[in-house]
């Protein structure tokens, strides 16, 4: 029988040495997913390139979280593997939480449920005890289960391990769990922007920030080199893993973060793609539970939703791409002031959440609509947060913000009425929209969406998607056509 070495090179990173050609190929073409928008690359339509990304490269390097696909597929080849294990031993026992585990904690101001003691719901302590029990792994929890928390409670138990750094998506997300992170009494920090701590136990940072760190330690350009930062870490976590499919995030969990043991991921929404799916799979580990926004309002947890689908007859007026036909969609002035009115006709009902994808979009609203914020990127990060907070105090305040803004991680309950307009064929920004508004507040058990879309020839394709994922996860949804001058 022949023999052949899988080396174990860190938490992340394994490589196969000792197996012929047509074994290296048999191990690539199983790790090799086709790209959907590979069709449209010119490398692809000249013939250069095949369309697909692969897990396991010729040389026999893959990850060690594709073993159990890849392992049968060597032996039954005829070979028996050697194994070269280089990563550092560790010893970790958790004791796993209970509901009461952390009442001698008292809720925030302006939490919900202020000034009670913490108590955690059934359903988080079995999410946290999962992933207490599987060092490396992921979980998919729909938007308002708690994460934030979740990830607190995960930190805090790490603690006589070593230090913890926590990637979110965006700035906003930042501070929100710098925040529950103090309430627990926990030493905290963040790196993001001009906030750089480097030095607490546990460090809230974005990926880009984490990018930039890394680019600057490798031109000897850094205040304190991303090498040192990692020392004494003994857990990483990605809180909404979905993100985790660019490239650059997975780069650095394979990569300079590689040698950390304890790999955890929390997102709402497994990408549906299924290269996307297994590049998450490779960065932290195999999904291991699953808690649907159905299952939280069935338990009562989030607010009951209805989905308005509006669909306005916009004519026939023909594009030769989506990409010309969004621009027209999001910026003819007509159609504008047609929405601007579908918003106001809600907003008497309560606060109102507006989703945009272009930000003249949003410049315009707010000038037909002078009582409305507009929050966008450039925002100073403290007015974003002021103009969130002014929700839980107002009631008809209209906050128009763009997907890239407000679509991921933004804790704003009382949202009475979501406006989408073109979300688009997207799973992770559809749901993960609809999550900014489905948190119950004391006043609010209900959410109502408006999913503002086009009769024109891509929008109906886009619509017809949304429509699908709108079943799948159980929510209620119709359709009216409507006409405007």
């Amino acid at each position: 029988m022949a023999k052949c070495v899988l080396e174990i090179r860190d938490e992340v990173n394994v490589r196969f040495k000792g197996l012929d050609v047509k074994a290296r190929r048999k191990i690539s073409d199983a790790c090799k997913y086709f790209l959907p928008h590979a069709y449209h690359m010119p490398a692809y339509k000249l013939g250069r390139w095949d369309g697909c990304v692969r897990y396991c490269d010729i040389g026999g390097r893959t990850y060690f979280h594709l073993l159990d696909k890849l392992v049968p597929i060597i032996t039954a080849e005829g070979y028996e593997i050697e194994v070269q294990d280089n990563r550092k031993p560790w010893d970790f026992s958790f004791q796993h939480v209970n509901q009461q585990s952390y009442e001698h904690v008292k809720w925030p101001k302006k939490h919900p449920a202020e000034g009670q003691p913490v108590i955690l719901r059934d359903y988080q302590v079995d999410i946290i005890n999962k992933f207490l029990d599987n060092p490396q792994c992921l979980q998919e929890i729909a938007t308002g289960a708690g994460k934030t928390l979740i990830t607190a409670v995960l930190s805090h138990k790490c603690e006589p391990y070593g230090r913890t750094i926590v990637i979110v998506p965006n700035k906003d997300l930042v501070v929100q769990t710098e925040k529950d992170y103090k309430n627990l009494g926990m030493d905290v920090g963040v790196l993001y922007g001009d906030r750089k701590e480097y030095d607490k136990t546990h460090t809230i940072c974005t990926w880009q920030s984490l990018s930039v760190l890394e680019k600057k330690s490798k031109n000897y350009e850094a205040d304190f080199p991303i090498d040192e930062f990692l020392e004494d870490v003994a857990c990483i976590m990605v809180d909404e893993v979905h993100k985790a499919k660019a490239d650059v995030l997975r780069n650095l969990l394979s990569g300079v973060f590689a040698h950390v043991p304890i790999r955890w991921g929390l997102t709402g929404t497994i990408p549906k793609d299924e290269h996307e799916a297994v590049g998450c799979t490779c960065s932290l580990g195999p999904v291991i539970g699953k808690m649907s926004s159905k299952d939280l309002q069935d338990m009562g947890v989030l607010a009951d939703l209805d989905i308005n689908v509006l669909q306005l007859q916009d004519g026939m007026i023909q594009f030769s791409n989506y990409a010309q036909e969004l621009k027209w969609l999001v910026t003819d002035e007509k159609r504008l002031k047609e929405i601007s009115e579908i918003i106001k006709s809600v907003a008497v009902n309560g606060n109102t959440l507006v989703l945009i994808d272009r930000i003249a979009t949003g410049e315009r609203l707010e000038e037909l609509n002078p009582d409305w914020v507009f929050v966008s990127g450039s925002m100073k990060q403290q007015d974003r947060q002021d103009n969130y907070d002014d929700v839980s105090e107002m009631n008809n305040k209209v906050i128009v913000a763009t997907y890239g803004v407000a679509a991921v991680g933004i804790n704003i309950p009382r949202i009475f009425n979501l406006v989408m307009l073109e979300p688009g064929k997207s799973f992770v920004r559809v749901i993960q929209s609809i999550g900014r508004g489905i948190r119950k507040a004391s006043d609010k058990d209900y959410l109502n969406v408006l999913d503002v879309t086009s009769n024109l020839k891509y929008s109906k394709r886009h619509l017809t998607k949304r429509k699908q994922f709108y079943k799948e996860q159980g929510f209620r949804f119709q359709v009216t056509k409507v006409a405007y001058k």
